[in-house]
């Protein structure tokens, strides 16, 4: 007989792709109570492409490495918020989107990573807490 540890070992994980439709499955849930969800945007730069598509996206403008999410919200001392969506196992982080985190952290946004939507949703949750009576 298996125990619940080793069936949990067993699941699937999640793609990346699952865990941000998870998000903004969240997000659209939470509009009630943080409104500022509704600028939640997703930045498409990642996935394979057909080459044609792939040359006019970078025409463009499409850079390598920007994050995946975008709340174009100021809180606290920051301009707004990015955030690089990872599987919760197994998604890592490439050189190109390292780069594009500290620039962004430079020009006062926060810019983080998370491994699983639930994760994001936390730090959304903090971030939008920034600066108000609720975070203390």
């Amino acid at each position: 007989m298996r125990s619940k540890k080793d069936a949990n070992h067993d699941a699937p994980v999640p793609t990346e792709h699952e865990e941000q439709a998870a998000l903004i499955h969240w997000a659209k849930v939470m509009v009630r109570k943080y409104p500022e969800l509704r600028l939640l945007y997703a930045i498409p730069n990642g996935g394979k492409r057909h080459v044609g598509v792939a040359r006019k996206l970078k025409a463009e403008g499409v850079q390598s490495g920007v994050p995946d999410l975008c709340l174009p919200v100021p809180r606290g001392t920051y301009c707004g918020l990015y955030i690089e969506m990872k599987r919760k196992k197994g998604g890592t982080v490439t050189a190109e989107q390292k780069e594009w985190i500290d620039l962004l952290t430079e020009q006062r946004y926060r810019a983080v990573v998370c491994h699983g939507w639930l994760s994001a949703g936390d730090e959304i949750q903090a971030y939008l807490r920034l600066g108000t009576k609720e975070a203390a």
